[in-house]
């Protein structure tokens, strides 16, 4: 689960930065995601598995450039909302293009061996989709929140709701298919040579 979490690290820098002004929280995702991309780059990550960074990077230029050129705009009130919607398009996308995005994370902590199964893609596909639904949520509650002039706790609860429960998810799944795969093969007889 922990090793999801650098991924979104331009995201908080990005949240932190963009409490002062939302051209700095831009530029401070944009350097904190390529820096961490150069680093990965660095240590042989190829690009199939930089799903997420290369998304991150496109969605810092982009918002960057829009704050640059109208810094008053009425978006810089809604970067919660569009960077959410971002994300969820990430996670719907990946899994369009049959790339889940949590795919190339998981490459890094398993074996190769099981990187062609068909249950190693239906895991990610499913803990990618957990995601998208996480990410998802929180855009369609801020929105809402926004648009209503909600408290501030409904926008932090749909901040923790949409985040833990697919952290949980990638924690728990990928434990309960293994223990799974592994009961079914103890379960199988010991294949005989034949004399």
């Amino acid at each position: 689960m922990l090793a999801y979490l650098p991924g979104f690290a331009p995201w908080i820098v990005a949240g932190v930065l963009s409490s002062f002004d939302w051209r700095w929280g831009a530029l401070g995702g944009l350097l904190t995601g390529l820096l961490m991309m150069l680093n990965d780059r660095r240590r042989g990550v190829g690009f199939d598995a930089l799903v997420l960074e290369i998304s991150t990077l496109a969605y810092f230029v982009v918002i960057g450039a829009v704050s640059v050129a109208k810094p008053d705009s009425s978006l810089s009130g809604q970067t919660d909302v569009i960077s959410f919607v971002w994300l969820g398009g990430t996670a719907w996308g990946s899994l369009l293009l049959r790339s889940p995005f949590t795919l190339g994370i998981a490459k890094r902590q398993t074996p190769r061996e099981y990187w062609d199964m068909p249950e190693f893609v239906q895991v990610n596909n499913l803990i990618t989709s957990a995601w998208g639904a996480g990410f998802t949520f929180i855009a369609v509650s801020l929105a809402i929140s926004n648009a209503v002039d909600a408290p501030a706790w409904v926008g932090i609860t749909a901040h923790v709701v949409g985040l833990v429960a697919p952290a949980v998810f990638t924690k728990v799944y990928p434990a309960r298919v293994q223990a799974r795969f592994v009961a079914l093969a103890q379960a199988q007889p010991p294949v005989r040579a034949v004399p």
